[in-house]
């Protein structure tokens, strides 16, 4: 058991399809890399990408566990937890959809409790809504990623989200452009479209052609290639700082 608390890292967007799920993983495996021990939690309840992308096929999930906190048939954390590689382990969304209305938000903080001093990092996957238990997550988080492209109505919400943000005196997140879809846009003119910095822009040199190869494997970009991606370093040094 670690002695310091894990850094509580969520990773969300104002709409689906940015790729903040690929964004989850590709920081996992450099964090693995560093030998931090990692969790990634999905909490993307509707779609489950983290599970699917490593191939893991499992009777264990975020629902499960908090059906069995809910009905004092909780035991041991470790029950619910598939083990990826010695550095991450993954908390899977639910297999069927149809579990995740049931899943109730005051319980989300008792599962980041009971990872909180058994990993360095905790990672949760979310989706795009605003909600009671994205809420949650983000009011247990050290840092708040907001993965969003230069797409017009990506940054209409991402705007939005920011005086959201603003009026709610909330300085915690980290606005990171992922560079390598769309491009319609210059730096400058997203920023201007914002009125806010962005903290990091994702290269296109991030992109991989091969990615549906990885994901058929069940294997994490990052730790299969030793290609250097200096945001990504940067990204996870702000974490673990």
């Amino acid at each position: 058991m670690l002695t310091n608390k894990a850094k509580i890292i969520s990773i969300t967007s104002v709409k689906g399809g940015t790729g903040k799920s690929t964004l989850t993983l590709n920081l996992a495996g450099m964090l693995s890399k560093k030998n931090k021990k990692t969790i990634i939690i999905d909490l993307d309840l509707s779609s489950g990408v983290i599970g699917a992308s490593l191939n893991i096929k499992s009777n264990k999930d975020v629902y499960i566990l908090t059906d069995d906190m809910m009905n004092n048939r909780f035991d041991d954390i470790e029950n619910y937890i598939e083990k990826y590689n010695e550095n991450i382990d993954v908390l899977p969304a639910p297999n069927d959809p149809r579990t995740s209305g049931k899943i109730h938000y005051q319980y989300i903080e008792n599962i980041i409790r009971q990872f909180k001093y058994k990993y360095d990092v905790i990672l949760i996957d979310t989706n795009h809504s605003i909600n009671s238990i994205n809420l949650s997550i983000f009011d247990n988080s050290d840092e708040i990623i907001y993965l969003f492209t230069d797409a017009l109505m990506d940054l209409k919400n991402m705007k939005t989200m920011i005086s959201i943000l603003d009026d709610m005196n909330e300085h915690k997140q980290l606005l990171v452009l992922n560079g390598m879809l769309h491009r319609y846009l210059t730096d400058f003119e997203v920023k201007t479209i914002l009125g806010a910095n962005i903290d990091y822009i994702l290269p296109h040199s991030y992109f991989e052609e091969d990615i549906e190869d990885y994901i058929k494997d069940g294997k994490i970009i990052t730790l299969e290639k030793n290609k250097k991606i200096d945001v990504l370093d940067k990204i996870v040094d702000k974490i673990l700082n």
